[in-house]
């Protein structure tokens, strides 16, 4: 009951997800993006267990392919997830269970991975990846942000969603972006609004942790 991508941005190497679903926290349990490394997305029955994972496998240097397809073997319950990972230098990768009976798929796209269950059709993926696809110019939070709003315009998931989060990875070890909706009846909207809200002061909370003496005034 959920729908997500992940992607990278080969100009600046930012690294980062967004996902929406019909139930509530879902920015805290779903995606995940470590700067230099990639960035994964796990769901449907969630573990949250295994974005870390696979993030810690991309940093020691395994492939997103390899990635899902070992976990594929050696995880308990794996059948029931969806995941999907993509490293610094792409391409993505995704797993769908064969426990999920509802309308599901991943597709592997330029810079970006999407994954959707519980959906209304497959167009829901499809339109998150050409929608990244075709915004190249923009910086990568709002690719991102675009490819779930037309997932959404596409049919989205088949019961209303109720939170969404997005994570940008960006050089430190902090989150560049981490925005969460946690309980609306709208969040994607919600969503859209933090960025918007967050985007124009997002270089300078950067700056204030890491070079206090030279940050701009609040």
């Amino acid at each position: 009951m959920t729908f997500s991508i992940a992607g990278r941005c080969p100009r600046t190497g930012m690294l980062g997800a967004v996902v929406t679903t019909s139930s509530m926290s879902v920015g805290s349990r779903c995606a995940y993006a470590t700067a230099g490394v990639g960035a994964a997305l796990t769901q449907h029955r969630t573990d949250p267990r295994l974005g870390p994972k696979m993030l810690e496998r991309l940093a020691q240097g395994a492939a997103p392919e390899a990635i899902v397809r070992d976990l594929a073997a050696s995880e308990p319950g794996i059948g029931w997830r969806q995941l999907a990972v993509i490293g610094a230098d792409g391409p993505g990768a995704f797993f769908n269970g064969d426990r999920i009976s509802s309308v599901a798929k991943g597709q592997v796209g330029r810079d970006c991975v999407a994954i959707g269950n519980i959906l209304r059709n497959t167009g829901v993926v499809d339109a998150m990846v050409e929608t990244f696809e075709t915004n190249a110019d923009q910086p990568l939070a709002e690719r991102l942000l675009r490819a779930i709003e037309a997932g959404e315009a596409a049919g989205g998931e088949l019961k209303q969603v109720k939170s969404a989060g997005l994570v940008v990875a960006h050089r430190e070890s902090f989150p560049y972006v981490d925005l969460r909706v946690d309980l609306d009846p709208q969040p994607l909207v919600q969503l859209r609004f933090l960025w918007e809200l967050y985007q124009p002061t997002a270089d300078a909370y950067v700056v204030r942790a890491v070079d206090p003496d030279n940050a701009p005034p609040p």
